[in-house]
């Protein structure tokens, strides 16, 4: 139509012609400023990237903070220092590598928190080995799945955690294990299994115990594995780190030394490790990159001492913990963070934490205030990240103020691109909530043995991006903020409802501990809204009360027509809620 216009208006047409580089420049000007309303960031950060392998940055760590203690384990009554877990670390690997494991080789750990998982880590990544955390809590057929999908080549183990016999659930998946008299298996089942090793020094059938494998070592292959360590690239993987798995069997991401080391230290230097010598109390588990890349590899960038409270997650242990070991640095999930804030309530400690930091999901606004006075912090810090982007990839900024802290998961990490598309891949507007996605140093290298899944990354341009599935929206100033998750959006008589909005104020109830909002089938509406509820001294709230506390604030559909009152939350392994049990308990 605009064209027809200027066909039979010559005059303003040859007007338009005669100033058409300044009506360009005006285009360009008006190009620029719409593009940076995008949802697009690329941090290009202050410092450059370190090419380490984690054997190398620990080397160089010893130099540095060689007597430094390194890691206190509170329940085994354990300490290490940074030059003995480096030998330490030197010795298993090469007491497995006379076992006949080479780089390259898959060594799973099913294990919790202990000592000996730091070693075991260290010692895979001094070797070249790739090591596979295991969720201790994995029954038969999740163990079975995991260890055929990345064709595991070892398996170390306690034999008893939590009542539960680890050794026989192994034997169960290899029954000829305890007929081996060698030690070295061979199952059809499992053929690229080796050999099984057991934590402490109980002989079992068909199995070696750790300290069998640390005694074989002698002079001439440690000396091999210092040797070693310039032939392991720092693009070699280091990890295959499972996802939570709660919509299914999880994946398995492959992770990089150069995303592990790179992305640990400007978590830690984002935490102020750098800047002072810091205790840090981890509750996590290790088998999560929450405990192992923020935590542990953390740690070894800045020489910092890591406290380890309970093989799992005990809020009166982590207490204890935090006050005896003089702990300034804590982190854990909101979970985590909601049974340590009602119990510090009862208890009343003094600690000299400085730092609590939040992460693993979203937290809110009404939690945050409530860790800052009941643990006395000084400083809240929020973190974002994925398994498949090795830790983080916002996390808050050191002058952020709590308002930035409360309603943000931070900025974007350094050297991390990322966008917010919608449904059809464009890039939305700042503000506006879509899918985010993710493009940098510490993406997943592939998913193990999944080309499909690794492919369905990469989009129309041909540019590798993390999706990430989460609700997104990155405000005008470039921090982030979680809406959701796709798969838990609530879509009532076409009305799309983010659960966290809805969590965030319910959470603000005197009577309420937690909250977890879903959706269930609902003939007429698609889906109706259900508030799933920990409640103090477990008081029952109605649907009513809800009403009424939310009337004036939250908009009429959006307030939950459906109440549950729960003891308790089903969780995955690394301490999320798991909606999606949640979902199934009450979708009839």
């Amino acid at each position: 139509m605009f064209s027809k216009f200027l066909k039979y208006n010559k005059p303003i047409n040859m007007f338009i012609e005669a100033y058409r580089p300044w009506f360009m420049k005006r285009k360009l000007l008006y190009t620029i400023r719409e593009y940076s309303k995008l949802s697009y960031l690329h941090n290009n950060g202050k410092e450059p990237l370190r090419a380490l392998t984690l054997g190398q940055l620990l080397e160089n760590t010893c130099k540095d903070f060689g007597d430094t203690i390194s890691i206190i384990s509170c329940h085994q009554d354990k300490r290490m220092t940074y030059n003995e877990l480096l030998i330490e670390a030197d010795r298993l690997a090469a007491g497995l590598g006379r076992l006949g494991f080479r780089k390259g080789d898959k060594i799973g750990l099913w294990a919790p928190n202990s000592v000996e998982w730091y070693v075991t880590f260290m010692a895979c990544a001094r070797a070249g080995f790739i090591l596979v955390p295991l969720n201790p809590y994995y029954e038969k057929m999740e163990m079975e799945y995991s260890m055929k999908k990345v064709e595991m080549d070892a398996l170390i183990a306690p034999n008893i955690f939590r009542k539960r016999n680890l050794y026989d659930i192994i034997r169960s998946i290899c029954p000829d294990l305890s007929n081996e008299s060698k030690k070295r298996i061979n199952n059809p089942n499992l053929p690229s299994l080796k050999y099984v090793i057991m934590l402490g020094d109980n002989n079992l059938e068909g199995t070696y115990s750790y300290n069998d494998i640390l005694n074989m070592a002698d002079d001439k292959s440690i000396s091999a594995v210092k040797k070693s360590q310039a032939s392991i690239d720092t693009d070699d993987p280091c990890y295959i780190m499972f996802t939570s798995g709660t919509t299914g069997f999880p994946k398995a991401p492959v992770l990089s030394h150069f995303s592990a080391v790179n992305n640990a230290y400007f978590i830690g230097k984002r935490n102020h490790f750098g800047e002072k010598q810091h205790t840090l109390c981890i509750s996590n588990p290790l088998f999560h990159a929450y405990g192992s890349v923020l935590g542990l590899v953390s740690c070894i960038n800045y020489g910092t001492t890591a406290v380890l409270p309970s093989e799992k997650f005990d809020a009166e242990k982590q207490l204890e913990a935090m006050k005896k070991h003089e702990c300034t640095v804590v982190y854990g999930t909101p979970t985590m963070y909601v049974d340590l804030t009602n119990l510090q309530e009862i208890r009343n400690e003094t600690f000299k934490l400085e730092i609590a930091v939040t992460g693993g999901a979203p937290c809110s606004p009404h939690l945050f205030k409530k860790i800052k006075s009941t643990l006395g912090v000084k400083k809240l810090k929020s973190i974002f990240g994925l398994t498949e982007t090795t830790g983080s990839t916002f996390q808050s900024l050191s002058n952020d103020d709590d308002e930035r802290i409360t309603n943000t998961v931070g900025y974007l990490q350094d050297h991390l691109e990322v966008k917010v598309v919608d449904a059809e891949g464009h890039i939305v507007t700042r503000g506006v909530p879509g899918e985010l996605c993710i493009r940098g140093y510490s993406l997943l290298s592939s998913y193990y043995k999944d080309e499909e899944k690794t492919r369905s990354q990469i989009d129309s341009a041909g540019s590798y991006w993390v999706k990430t599935r989460d609700i997104f929206i990155i405000d005008e100033q470039g921090y982030g903020k979680i809406v959701g998750r796709l798969k838990d959006m609530i879509i009532r008589g076409g009305e799309n409802i983010y659960p966290k909005e809805i969590e965030d104020y319910l959470n603000t109830h005197p009577d309420i501990i937690d909250s977890q909002v879903i959706g269930l089938p609902h003939e007429r509406f698609g889906e109706e809204i259900c508030a799933c509820l920990r409640t103090k001294d477990n008081k029952q709230l109605t649907r009513e009360d809800l009403q009424s506390f939310c009337e004036g604030t939250v908009a009429p559909f959006k307030i939950p027509s459906i109440v549950k009152i729960l003891n308790d939350f089903p969780k995955t392994g690394t301490g999320k809620v798991n909606k999606m049990e949640l979902r199934k308990l009450y979708a009839n």
